[in-house]
């Protein structure tokens, strides 16, 4: 009953709110526009009936052409299809926009998983003590990215933002103004972005978003679990940032923008300080605190506005000007709006002169490239340290000599690799410590990698007595997830690498990356490896007395550690160190998850309250051996079937010759490349996870949140482990969010579009391969819940999908037919390039909104 009451709810304030405003939009008094919202009903009709007969992309869109008469010549025809395309583009926002306007009638904001929820839980098992002592030092860190899935620009999220805030109040004259403004907004940028660019763009969230979300969230804590005591010196919350520090395979980013980006932070959490002190001062007109409160006004004006003043303001000065105020309104002016300053203090504590972390970011290979460059052409390392092991590399660092000028490098790359250490030092200075002070390793393999990193430190002529920066290993690959224990035991035996610690406080954090991890491994074993990972480096650093802390590079979809992802922190094992939680979003998750205040402090809270949750309710059941043993095999069957499958002659040229793969570099939504290596040919492990897997999603396949599922449940299936397995669905709240994530995936799949490929002489097989694990996976993902349908249990998201596809079916089949079409063109003798890059042109604008309709699709 409850699950009809929220259908009924969701079609109420969502999906009949969609059919009014979208028949508003169909009669906007624009020619095109409604020439275009009249054909589209047809076409949407025309691909349902179409995919029912086994027709192919290119038979429906063909049929459709010949019986609309005003569309009698191609020209016509591709101008129709641009039109259709820039019209779902703005149903989709139209959709976003209801649904962000709906979000608190559909979300529960005091529900589970919310800050109040946690607090009487914890009261109603005699648990408050120890929530708060878990909350002494608990945080959650969310890391905005610069991964370029985000596609709408700024203009359009301000119409989105308005639009929402309109539909809130059934403002139908703002609702028909801004449909209008849509109408005639473009919907992408028509130039890439610089790293600059995407810093700015996710910037507004903070502004916008974040600060004053946490500040709820943060007073929501104070209240409902310390009424009656003072908060703790915490943060609670974190924020970290990569646009502009991270360089692993964006040329674009070096050291200037990274300064560039950090004084942005900083005068922006200035600004939002100075806002509130500029509130505060219309309350605290009593006399002596007037005088303090247009001092400090000053005082953040100039820092934040005079560009060419020093600026003296420190955070620890900020504090104790907020903290003189609070005592003089607490002991003259009975408490009156004390509470207001006291959220001051709350945010200067959070969010200090830096607003976000911004962490540096590059790859190993990088690294030890510079290294050797540096040993040729200075006299800092051995000669030949290019030609000795690995072990005397090691020993070689702890005798290098130092500083050396950037300027005596030849390459630019090792020149902005110093100048990017001396960058974290210069931000530190003026941003404080936590400004930047985190450096990760891409592609870590060896303890080597590690102690490279920390040697330039030292090159670089780090002028500070100690190193105030985190070394962070990034572990991806199924070989190297199974590698990192031993290479962590080896860093924390090294004299030099344990004075390093010891000046951090014997905290060490590792990052381990779903993205790449699933690439490699596939769903089952990329998650099932991060997590024994997980459980052997808790081990090892436990036995060394390091506290470890751990970092998740998730993307948006299952495939790359996303979907419903405070689930697996509730549930996660009791042998993994529960210090933190820390993940990366980025592209739409940050729209959907952080698009508004509501949807931000809902998400937030979860993952708070699902770390804390784990850490004082721990799990149980679903941990024993037996379970391990057998989430162990699923793993080990499905890795084979990936493994088999990624190796398959056709799979790399299906990605180059049948999805949209090469048109993600043809798009203006990110500054960096869509492969890791400059060279010509398609190489798997330069392919970077975001266009891989969103070559997937535009084909509607999704293999990597199932693929190797379908297999590995049908072989323990027929070793009599059928109810073992639903069993552990019933028990496991992990199990049961591996498997729920990945029935996400199969909803959001649509083998149909691509249902022609069997009649292709070249790639017929392989498709029947991908479709026969789809039916697989479907069947027994069905077979393990216990259900008929897949998502039962989460009937708003379903619903949400249902109707988001809905919506784009035309777009999909607009982008296969292209494709058919450019295929056909190709087989010419002389093909029309004019032509060609016309729908070439034609599928790259289909990606956009594809992806903004999917959420997480990347």
């Amino acid at each position: 009953m409850k699950d009809k009451s929220q259908l009924v709810q969701y079609r109420n304030s969502v999906l009949n709110k969609y059919q009014i405003y979208n028949s508003l939009f169909l009669n906007l008094p624009f020619d095109a526009v409604y020439k275009t919202g009249v054909l589209l009903p047809l076409l949407t009709h025309a691909c349902v009936q179409g995919y029912q007969e086994q027709q192919s992309p290119y038979a429906i869109i063909s049929g459709f052409f010949a019986k609309q008469e005003s569309l009698d010549t191609e020209e016509k025809q591709i101008s129709a299809l641009f039109k259709f395309i820039q019209y779902i583009e703005r149903q989709i926002v139209l959709f976003d926009s209801i649904e962000e306007a709906g979000y608190e009638i559909n979300h529960d904001l005091n529900g589970k998983g919310s800050v109040p929820y946690l607090a009487n839980q914890a009261e109603h098992l005699n648990q408050t003590a120890a929530l708060r002592q878990v909350l002494q030092s608990y945080r959650v860190r969310v890391v905005l990215t610069a991964h370029p899935t985000q596609f709408y620009p700024g203009p359009v999220l301000g119409i989105m933002t308005d639009l929402s805030e309109a539909i809130k109040t059934n403002d139908l004259v703002m609702i028909e103004q801004l449909l209008q403004q849509l109408g005639k907004t473009p919907l992408f940028s028509k130039s890439k972005p610089t790293p600059f660019d995407e810093a700015v763009s996710l910037i507004w969230y903070l502004e916008n978003v974040f600060y004053n979300t946490v500040k709820h969230t943060l007073r929501r804590i104070q209240s409902q679990v310390f009424a009656d005591q003072a908060m703790p010196d915490n943060t609670f919350i974190e924020l970290g940032f990569w646009p502009g520090g991270d360089r692993d395979g964006n040329p674009f980013v070096d050291s200037a923008t990274t300064i560039k980006v950090a004084d942005r932070l900083h005068r922006s959490i200035l600004k939002c300080y100075y806002r509130d002190v500029r509130a505060l001062k219309k309350r605290l007109t009593f006399e002596g605190v007037d005088e303090m409160i247009e001092r400090l006004e000053q005082q953040l004006y100039q820092a934040a506005y005079m560009t060419h003043e020093k600026n003296q303001l420190s955070q620890k000065r900020l504090l104790e000007a907020l903290t003189e105020i609070h005592q003089e309104v607490k002991n003259k002016h009975h408490s009156l709006f004390i509470d207001l300053v006291q959220d001051l203090i709350n945010q200067v504590k959070c969010f200090g002169l830096y607003f976000a972390t911004l962490d540096i970011r590059q790859d190993s290979r990088v690294h030890h490239q510079v290294m050797i460059e540096m040993a040729t052409e200075t006299a800092m390392l051995d000669v030949h340290y290019a030609d000795l092991t690995a072990a005397q590399q090691m020993a070689a660092l702890n005798h290098i000599k130092g500083p050396v000028e950037a300027s005596d490098l030849s390459s630019t790359l090792a020149q902005d690799t110093l100048n990017s250490v001396l960058a974290i030092e210069k931000i530190q200075k003026t941003n404080g410590e936590f400004g930047a002070n985190r450096y990760i390793i891409s592609n870590c393999q060896s303890a080597l990698n590690v102690m490279e990193v920390l040697a330039f430190f030292q090159l670089a002529g780090w002028s500070a007595p100690t190193v105030t920066v985190d070394i962070v290993p990034l572990f991806e690959t199924i070989d190297d997830l199974m590698a990192a224990p031993e290479i962590m035991a080896s860093l924390y035996q090294n004299p030099k690498y344990q004075q390093h610690l010891s000046l951090r406080k014997q905290q060490q954090t590792i990052m381990l990356g779903f993205s790449d991890g699933t690439k490699d491994g596939g769903y089952l074993a990329a998650n099932w490896s991060i997590l024994t990972a997980k459980e052997k480096l808790t081990a090892v650093s436990r036995k060394h007395g390091v506290a470890v802390v751990f970092f998740d590079g998730r993307g948006g979809p299952p495939a790359r550690g996303g979907g419903e992802t405070h689930k697996f922190y509730a549930s996660q094992s009791p042998d993994i160190a529960n210090h933190a939680t820390q993940l990366t979003v980025q592209g739409q998750t940050i729209s959907s998850n952080f698009g508004n205040t509501q949807s931000a402090q809902y998400n937030l809270e979860q993952l708070l309250s699902a770390g804390l949750s784990s850490a004082i309710f721990p799990q149980g059941k679903g941990w024993d051996d037996d379970s391990k043993q057998l989430l162990g095999r699923l793993s080990e069957l499905s890795l084979e079937k990936y493994s088999g499958f990624k190796q398959h002659p056709k799979f790399i040229p299906y990605l180059e010759k049948i999805s949209t793969l090469k048109y993600y570099g043809m798009t203006n939504i990110g500054s960096r490349p869509s492969k890791r290596s400059a060279g010509k040919g398609l190489v798997f492990e330069d392919l970077r996870a975001i266009p891989f897997v969103g070559a997937w999603s535009q084909l509607k396949q999704n293999v990597l949140g199932y693929y190797g599922v379908g297999t590995a449940c049908e072989t323990l299936s027929q070793d009599g482990l059928q109810q073992p397995l639903q069993t552990l669905y019933q028990q496991s709240g992990y199990f049961k969010a591996l498997i729920d994530n990945s029935m996400m995936s199969i909803c959001k799949s649509f083998m149909p579009l691509t249902a022609y490929l069997q009649q292709d002489p070249e790639f017929g097989g392989f498709w029947d391969n991908i479709n026969d694990e789809f039916k697989l996976a479907n069947k027994h993902l069905k077979s393990i819940a216990e259900v008929d349908t897949l998502l039962l249990d989460q009937p708003l998201r379903k619903e949400s999908i249902r109707v988001r596809e809905s919506i784009v079916l035309p777009l999909l089949t607009i982008q296969q037919y292209c494709l058919q079409k450019m295929g056909q063109l190709a087989r010419q003798e002389q093909p029309d390039k004019a032509l060609m890059a016309t729908y070439e042109k034609l599928v790259t604008r289909s990606l956009y909104g594809n992806i903004n309709a999917a959420r997480n699709a990347v």
